[in-house]
């Protein structure tokens, strides 16, 4: 296993002034980290690689669905053409990065609801464009993996059982689930059960605190949830995940409104010391 940690702590896009994180959190042990693919052109995600292979880390790619003009599950049709060109350039992005993994919750946009659950022809419609996306992201050898997130963010997908169901549905090799510790604690009655027993779908996983603060310092069962890691075999990387207020639009997406720990240092510090120490 992979030890990563999402840039989405500091920043929606990564440029040149943020470039010094890479050094510290590769000093902290990190074997890579999350680049959030938002914004820009292919050419700078090449230019971040080069800066990655500088410091010695890897990296997976993160992307979130930017509006309603690009979601996936409309009625209109040239909303879901843009979703699935928006992927498309996600997928650009990624391979650039050289980066394995595009992850996200790219099934709607963050925030939208209908006000019911959703309805086979949402489902439908979004299947279609994900396997579209997922043949593209073949051609690179790039996994997709979906996330689920908690009903207070959207309503598409919320369980991880639902989201095996919707993997179905698209039914492409390539097409996966992300797993978040956060997410499952607020959707799942038995959150480490659903990660044992639906474990052939997970090809990604997101280590994070039940407030989304510093890994270790909240009530995720860690012991369990990684003795369950280790259990299914999983090889693949886990990523910490935590938000804070430094970003005013991302904490309001995101439902932040205090702070849930002392210092971002702390939060990859001992967020690293909590993986490692399992792991061992």
């Amino acid at each position: 296993m992979k030890i990563g940690f999402n840039l989405l702590l500091w920043t929606t896009h990564l440029v040149e002034k943020d470039f010094y994180l890479l050094e510290k959190l590769k000093s902290a042990g990190y074997d890579g980290v999350e680049i959030p693919i938002f914004e820009g052109k292919v050419e700078h995600y090449k230019e971040i690689k080069n800066v990655l292979d500088v410091n010695g880390l890897e990296c997976t790619g993160l992307s979130v669905i930017p509006d309603e003009d690009h979601n996936p599950i409309s009625a209109n049709e040239n909303y879901r053409k843009n979703a699935e060109d928006f992927l498309k350039w996600s997928i650009d992005c990624c391979d650039a990065l050289n980066s394995s993994i595009l992850c996200g919750p790219f099934h709607q946009p963050l925030g939208q609801f209908s006000g019911n659950p959703p309805t086979q022809e949402e489902k439908e419609r979004g299947a279609i464009v994900h396997q579209n996306s997922s043949d593209y992201a073949k051609k690179f050898n790039i996994n997709l993996s979906i996330e689920p997130l908690n009903r207070f963010e959207c309503y598409f997908l919320n369980t991880i059982e639902d989201t095996c169901r919707y993997v179905d549905l698209v039914g492409r090799e390539n097409f996966g689930v992300l797993y978040d510790t956060f997410h499952s604690n607020i959707e799942e009655k038995d959150p480490v059960g659903s990660l044992i027993h639906n474990s052939k779908y997970i090809n990604h996983i997101h280590i994070s605190e039940n407030d989304r603060g510093t890994p270790g310092k909240g009530n995720i069962p860690w012991n369990e949830t990684f003795n369950a890691i280790k259990k299914i075999n999983y090889n693949g990387w886990l990523s910490i995940e935590a938000f804070g207020r430094a970003l005013p639009d991302l904490a309001a997406a995101t439902r932040v409104w205090r702070d849930f720990f002392v210092s971002e240092e702390e939060v990859y510090t001992k967020g690293f010391k909590l993986i490692s120490s399992h792991l061992r």
